[in-house]
C-alpha cells in the first residue's frame, strides 16, 4: 500500500483537473479547528513533525498513477500527469507542543495548487489525530497535580502505528513513563510496566508469584495485588517485600474496583506492614476526570497509569478541524456556508500572556507585546528546521499552560480561551465577502434575501 495513494479520492480528481485547466499557480490552505470539543478549553497542537516528513517525502510514482487509474476506472493514460508530482511548498506552523485555540492555523501550506490539494488528506489526519491525544494528554497531566502519569494505551488503540504516536504525545506533554518499549527506546523515554493477571494465575498463589518474579528481577518491582482479594494480595505483596528486602523503590498495583477505597485500605496495610516507603500505582479505566476525582478526594495513589481512555481519547475522539483554501494566484479567497464561513487571507497567530491570542494576517505588524506563532518550518519541499529536543518542548508547553487562565485549565466545565481577530483581517474578511456576494448575486446577500422573499 502506497502512502501517496493514503488518500482520499476526491483530492485526485480535483488535482487532475486543475493541471487540465492550467490552475498551477500557488494556493495556501489553512489548517484549523473550528470548535473545541466539550469539557476543552485549548488545544495542542501535534502531529507537526510527522506531517512535515510525510511532506517531504511525498512524491507520485507510476504505479500510483495505476492505483488511481484503477480506482477511477480510467486508463493509466489519463492519470500520467500526475507522475513525477512531489511537494515542492512552503509551510509555516506553530510549533509542536503549543497551546493552540479555536480557528488558529495549526499549520498553512502554500504550493502549486494541485500539490497542496493532494496532500490535504494525510496533513490533516497527523494534525487532527495526534493534536486530539496530545490535548487529553496535558489533561492527565493536570488533573493528577503533581503526581507521575504513565502510558498504558498500546494494546488497545486504533492501531500500533496510533500507539506509537500517543506514547509519543505522552512524552511529549508530562509522562512519566510508557509501555510502549519502542517509543521509550527511540526517545529516552522511562518504559514502565507490572504483570498480567494471568501471571498471578499461572503459579498456585499469590504469594508464589510475587516471589518468582521479585527473583527474576532484580531491583524495585511493582506487584499487581487484585487478582483475586485486594486487601489479602496487599498483604501477601508486602510479606514477600519485607521477607526480600525489596520495599525501597517498589510499589503494588491496584487495577480494579473502587480504587479511592482500596487505596485507603492498601495504604493502610501496607503502612502497618512498615512500609512506608511502598507506592501505590493505580490502573483500569483511568482518564483525566477519574485523576481528577481521586487526587480531589485524597486518594493515597502515588502514580496513575492511563490507557484506552486516553489513548483513543474517548471523550471527544475527533476535532472539528478543517484544511480550507484561503488565498490562489494571489487571490484572498474564503467559504460562506453556514455555520463553516472561513476567513480568507495568509495568517499569523500573535500571541500574548495567557493566550491572550490575535489571529492577523500573515504581513501585518504584530500587535504590542505579542509575538507570531506560526513559523516557517519548510521551503521548496524541505525542512528549514530542525525538532526541538524533546525535553525543551516539554518545558516550554508546561510553562505555557501553567499561564492560561485558571478557568481554561479545569478539568470539567472550562471556560475555552478565544483569540480575537485583528482590524486587517476583519476588513479583508469584509471586502472578500462583499467581492463574493456581489459576483454570485449581484448584490449583497442581504438584498438578495429580501428581494427573494418580497
Amino acid at each position: 500500500m502506497s502512502e501517496t495513494t493514503t488518500t482520499d479520492l476526491y483530492e485526485v480528481t480535483m488535482a487532475l483537473s486543475y493541471l487540465r485547466e492550467r490552475m498551477t499557480k500557488p494556493a495556501t490552505f489553512s489548517c484549523f479547528v473550528r470548535q473545541l470539543p466539550p469539557d476543552r478549553g485549548f488545544l495542542v497542537c501535534a502531529g507537526v513533525e510527522s506531517a512535515l516528513s510525510y511532506l517531504s517525502r511525498y512524491r507520485v510514482g507510476l504505479d500510483d498513477a495505476r492505483e488511481f487509474a484503477e480506482a477511477l476506472g480510467r486508463p493509466v493514460h489519463d492519470l500520467m500527469p500526475l507522475v513525477g508530482t512531489r511537494f515542492t511548498g512552503t509551510v509555516r506552523a506553530a510549533p509542536e507542543g503549543r497551546v493552540v485555540l479555536a480557528d488558529e492555523p495549526l499549520m498553512e501550506v502554500t504550493a502549486p495548487l494541485p500539490q497542496a490539494q493532494l496532500v490535504e488528506t494525510c496533513v490533516l489526519n497527523h494534525l487532527s489525530h495526534q493534536t486530539a491525544v496530545a490535548s487529553k494528554c496535558v489533561r492527565c497531566v493536570l488533573a493528577a497535580r503533581g503526581h507521575a502519569v504513565v502510558d498504558f494505551s498500546l494494546r488497545r488503540t486504533h492501531g500500533t502505528a496510533a500507539g506509537l504516536q500517543v506514547a509519543r504525545l505522552a512524552a511529549l506533554t508530562g509522562f512519566a513513563g510508557t509501555s510502549n518499549v519502542a517509543t521509550a527506546r527511540a526517545l529516552n523515554f522511562p518504559a514502565v510496566g507490572t504483570m498480567a493477571h494471568s501471571y498471578i494465575e499461572a503459579f498456585e498463589n499469590e504469594e508464589a508469584a510475587f516471589i518468582a518474579f521479585a527473583r527474576c528481577h532484580p531491583g524495585p518491582v511493582t506487584l499487581l495485588v487484585d487478582t483475586y482479594d485486594t486487601e489479602a494480595g496487599v498483604a501477601a505483596a508486602a510479606r514477600v517485600l519485607r521477607k526480600l528486602d525489596r520495599a525501597d523503590g517498589s510499589a503494588v498495583r491496584l487495577d480494579s474496583g473502587d480504587l479511592k477505597e482500596l487505596s485507603f485500605r492498601t495504604r493502610a496495610v501496607l503502612d502497618a506492614a512498615g512500609l512506608p516507603q511502598v507506592r501505590i500505582v493505580a490502573s483500569g479505566g483511568l482518564d483525566e476526570f477519574a485523576v481528577h476525582d481521586l487526587v480531589s478526594a485524597g486518594a493515597p495513589i502515588d502514580v496513575y497509569a492511563v490507557g484506552t481512555r486516553v489513548g483513543v481519547s474517548a471523550d471527544a475522539p475527533y476535532l472539528d478541524s478543517a484544511y480550507k483554501l484561503v488565498e490562489y494566484a494571489g487571490r484572498p479567497v474564503m467559504k460562506l456556508s453556514s455555520a463553516k464561513v472561513t476567513a480568507p487571507g495568509r495568517k499569523q497567530v500573535f500571541r500574548r500572556p495567557g493566550c491572550a491570542d490575535v489571529i492577523g494576517l500573515a504581513d501585518e505588524p504584530p500587535p504590542a507585546g505579542s509575538a507570531p506563532l506560526l513559523e516557517t518550518v519548510m521551503r521548496r519541499g524541505m525542512r528549514c528546521t530542525s525538532p526541538p529536543p524533546l525535553e525543551d518542548t516539554r518545558r516550554r508547553l508546561a510553562v505555557e499552560v501553567a499561564q492560561l487562565p485558571a478557568a481554561a485549565r479545569e478539568i470539567r466545565s472550562p471556560e475555552p480561551v478565544r483569540a480575537t481577530v485583528s482590524e486587517p483581517l476583519a476588513a479583508l474578511t469584509a471586502h472578500v465577502r462583499q467581492r463574493i456576494e456581489h459576483e454570485v448575486f449581484g448584490m449583497p446577500r442581504e438584498a438578495h434575501q429580501d428581494h427573494v422573499s418580497g
